[in-house]
């Protein structure tokens, strides 16, 4: 019958042939328009290209070169009023309900376009089809889905068209820096949604993204998982991409106990890392003794201790400076090791364009660390003495 489509498949078939096709178009953002054309943290086919952005044009309307000045705008000024997208200034529910329509109106910022929309396609497609007749492609879709799959086409269409302003301008740019988990204090809010990046592509790890931006790969700990990179594999096995870099690798000599230049750019290179094993060896702990320690009628101002004495400065608020200054009034431990915290990550800050600088820099800071009389300090600053830019044996 006619209102079935060609096809004449079943409700449910339809329902299965619709979530291929958006995951088809996440994977062609996750992995085209942003770790390639925004990030270049990997190499394509040029015949694989040339699908992404046939299948975006389709299913989006998006633009290489406008979608990749946005993005690239969006890390260069995070969390500030000239963020395209942010949550922290725009509101969570603005980002959330109007996420698209931020894009497109930044898109149509020529500055935005000329300052980061460098090194995108401008063939003869890109002028003459993609750009000329940006809606040209998703109308085409809707005929295509009504062919396919008759009436049903319709709800078909409007899927493919709602599923990336939800997932990947809403939710990941809304939620994505307000919601979750940090594994590493970037200097912005991003957060990782859920552990396994399977929905958005991989792109739910956003917190890993925003450390390591220029990495192809967006899982960082064992048990999370990134679909975008499971593709990226099969691509390179195919000999249709090719990584260009992924995430530093931190890598430790153990029994190395002296702190050389190999060690200090080591440091620098994994510092997001270590400052996440500094929460982990030296602030979990310590929080937990001074817990246990305090009276009861005081616990109530270590409430998300741990959090707070990790977290990123910049992201603040002063009610949390209060409760900061309020738990290292009442104890000379956290005091020091929060100090120690925030003196060495102005280390890399001041002396990381010279390596001498910062080499002296550290191992000032590790000689305090050693007479502060805190274990937990001292066997961090052993530990920090062990890393080093190649592994052993390379």
């Amino acid at each position: 019958m006619w209102h079935n489509g060609l096809l004449d498949l079943s409700a449910w078939q339809v329902v299965a042939v619709t979530l291929l096709m958006t995951h088809v178009t996440i994977i062609s953002v996750t992995i085209y328009l942003h770790r390639y054309s925004a990030h270049r943290s990997l190499e394509l086919n040029a015949g694989l290209k040339h699908f992404f952005r046939f299948w975006l044009w389709l299913t989006t309307a998006q633009n290489t070169r406008e979608w990749t000045a946005v993005h690239r705008k969006h890390h260069a000024k995070c969390e500030t009023p000239d963020d395209p997208h942010s949550p922290v200034y725009k509101g969570l529910g603005t980002v959330l309900r109007k996420g698209a329509e931020l894009y497109r109106e930044e898109a149509r910022n020529e500055d935005t376009l000329r300052i980061y929309g460098k090194n995108c396609p401008d063939d003869w497609l890109e002028r003459k089809v993609y750009s000329r007749y940006k809606l040209g492609g998703i109308a085409l879709m809707a005929v295509i889905d009504l062919l396919l799959f008759g009436t049903l086409g319709i709800t078909v269409w409007a899927v493919q068209m709602m599923w990336i302003p939800f997932w990947a301008a809403g939710v990941v740019n809304g939620l994505g820096h307000a919601v979750g988990y940090r594994n590493f204090e970037c200097r912005d809010a991003a957060t990782n949604l859920v552990p396994w990046g399977i929905i958005i592509g991989g792109e739910e790890l956003h917190n890993n993204h925003h450390t390591y931006p220029n990495s192809a790969k967006l899982s960082v700990r064992r048990w999370e998982f990134d679909m975008g990179w499971m593709w990226i594999r099969l691509l390179c096995l195919l000999r249709l991409a090719k990584v260009q870099r992924v995430a530093p690798i931190a890598h430790r000599v153990e029994g190395k106990a002296s702190l050389d230049m190999d060690t200090a750019m080591a440091i620098l290179n994994n510092r997001f890392q270590i400052m996440a094993q500094y929460r982990k060896l030296v602030i979990a702990p310590l929080v937990k003794q001074e817990l246990d320690a305090v009276d009861a009628s005081m616990r109530h101002q270590f409430r998300r201790a741990k959090r707070l004495l990790s977290r990123e400065t910049s992201l603040l608020q002063d009610r949390h400076h209060l409760r900061i200054e309020s738990m290292l009034d009442h104890s000379q431990v956290l005091k020091t090791i929060y100090e120690k915290r925030l003196a060495l990550q102005q280390i890399w800050a001041r002396t990381s364009a010279n390596g001498h600088d910062m080499l002296a820099a550290m191992k000032d800071w590790v000689h305090e660390a050693e007479a502060s009389g805190i274990q937990s300090l001292r066997d961090f600053a052993a530990q920090l003495k062990t890393y080093s830019l190649r592994p052993v044996g390379a």
